[in-house]
């Protein structure tokens, strides 16, 4: 529990830069130049998935299940050559196409910015390896601080390529270009702090060999192609759902009817959600890193009474969570919008993207559940499953309704992928917003919510008419969301929405009950 609780805080303070680092961008660049970043950010987010959790976490299992360290030096020497040659693939697959890669995507002027990224996953296996040794032998600081480090230099060049294109009159390309080189920087810097911690605590190095092929290179290969691409999948699936908007969206806006440039804007206002829902996911991932292992304790102790109830409590806080956040988000979203991208563009697509919290915070919480049962094969169907709906209906719906369509193909993906592990799921732990009303009494926070929103916004118009300053739409937002964040609350805990034991389980959810029963 203490190293999930690490690990969450260094997640939590990777995804919080990640998220905030794009606005200052979009300020600086604007919307092409966003537009730019996006488009090739997939890729690095792909490299990065497989070296922070899809690999180490399968690598950290692999290890922990060799009792003796000689035998743990041993599955590291035997994964290594495996996992470098993966990403020596990927890099020349990456770097080689970066032209057809390009004109794939629409804007052939995309391809030196792919060269750059492609250098993050000949650095990967390096950053996998050694995060799945340390996690494998319990020791969380070492993947946190690195993690930590990659991200605080990452965003440091991102903001510098910013401002230098504002300072210098850099072009578009050019900014993203140096802005990507940030990966590597930071990556680099990882690699050392790494190896710095591997001498320190460990006194050993990783031993490079050559792969081999004889069968149990092979099964060994299978396992990790499997577990390793369900992890993978598991944490990457919005970045593949982006992947599937950089080869789709910005073609299908040309046949909306847009022109070349248009397109490119108009697929940077569109990009913008992406923050949004990062940050609006922070809590599910919290949630997902501290039940867990939870979870997987009662399994081990052959507790399926303890395990079942842990699973419905975990999807009823994760449900109520997510809808309230997507839902506040939605009716907040034009003041958010304006406050931090400096205009009202593409509030409709934005609206209709920020349910994707809503979505994935389930997914998530249905994987973690199956992770904890060792079930694979259903969660990576279920993941293909979603994939393939947004790969098809990504580009009809984008050309026919624009940028909106693109966010319809983004939520039918995630709600097939839901449904499916919704079934999958035990049919005693998928009933879990059956019990005590649940499903209907966050029908009634959720309305309650809406109706204190809209008077707020309703309110606001009367007094102010249209805000056009952007520190009054911050301020309108961060009120907005303390008002409808309230009433939320003050519902949910006069209908008893959650019980007393699953409120102890929120942050400050003990000083809440506290309030509402001085109050009383």
């Amino acid at each position: 529990m203490q190293g999930a609780f690490v690990l969450t805080a260094a997640s939590f303070v990777a995804k919080l830069l990640s998220a905030i680092y794009r606005v200052p961008y979009q300020n600086f660049v604007g919307d092409e130049g966003f537009y730019v970043y996006q488009q090739v950010y997939p890729i690095y987010g792909i490299a990065m998935t497989l070296a922070l959790s899809g690999l180490p976490q399968f690598i950290s299992k692999y290890v922990a299940e060799q009792k003796e360290p000689k035998e743990q030096r041993r599955a590291l020497k035997e994964l290594f050559p495996l996992i470098s040659s993966f990403g020596l693939i990927l890099w020349a697959l990456c770097f080689f196409s970066a032209r057809p890669l390009s004109i794939w995507m629409g804007d052939e002027q995309l391809a030196p910015l792919l060269r750059v990224v492609s250098f993050t996953f000949v650095i990967m296996p390096f950053l996998a390896i050694t995060r799945g040794e340390f996690q494998g032998k319990l020791l969380m600081i070492p993947t946190a601080v690195s993690q930590v480090v990659e991200q605080l230099l990452r965003v440091g060049v991102i903001i510098s390529a910013a401002w230098s294109f504002k300072q210098f009159g850099w072009d578009v390309y050019h900014t993203g270009t140096i802005a990507m080189s940030g990966a590597l920087v930071g990556g680099v810097v990882a690699v050392f702090v790494l190896r710095y911690y591997r001498q320190t605590i460990l006194g050993t190095n990783i031993a490079y060999t050559l792969p081999t092929l004889d069968a149990k290179t092979r099964a060994l290969g299978k396992r990790l192609a499997l577990e390793g691409g369900l992890m993978t999948a598991y944490s990457g699936l919005l970045i593949l759902f982006q992947l599937t908007d950089s080869f789709t969206v910005k073609k299908a806006l040309v046949e909306f009817g847009l022109s070349e440039h248009g397109a490119k804007l108009a697929k940077g206002v569109y990009d913008r959600g992406q923050p949004l829902v990062q940050l609006g996911l922070v809590v599910a991932l919290a949630l997902s890193s501290s039940f867990l292992p939870v979870l997987t304790r009662y399994l081990a102790n052959r507790d399926r009474r303890l395990f079942v109830k842990t699973s419905q409590i975990f999807l009823r806080l994760t449900c109520a969570i997510g809808a309230a956040a997507s839902v506040g988000l939605a009716l907040l979203l034009p003041y958010v919008n304006y406050g931090l991208f400096k205009d009202y563009k593409g509030n409709a697509p934005l609206v209709l993207f920020v349910f994707a919290i809503f979505l994935m915070a389930l997914v998530q919480a249905y994987q973690s559940i199956a992770q904890s049962q060792n079930k694979y094969r259903r969660s990576l169907q279920a993941a293909g499953v979603g994939l393939i709906v947004k790969g098809v209906t990504t580009f009809p719906l984008t050309r026919q309704f624009g940028t909106i369509g693109a966010s319809l193909s983004t939520l039918l993906g995630l709600a097939a992928a839901l449904i499916l592990l919704h079934y999958a799921c035990e049919q005693e732990t998928r009933n879990y917003y059956r019990q005590q009303h649940f499903a209907g009494k966050l029908f009634i926070c959720l309305a309650g919510m809406i109706i204190v929103l809209l008077c707020y916004y309703g309110s606001i118009s009367i007094l102010f008419g249209m805000v056009q300053s952007r520190g009054f739409a911050l301020l309108a937002a961060v009120f907005g969301v303390l008002i409808g964040g309230s009433a939320f609350l003050i519902l949910a805990i006069r209908l008893r929405l959650l019980t007393i034991r699953e409120w102890l389980m929120l942050p400050f959810g003990s000083k809440l009950l506290r309030i509402h029963w001085k109050r009383r």
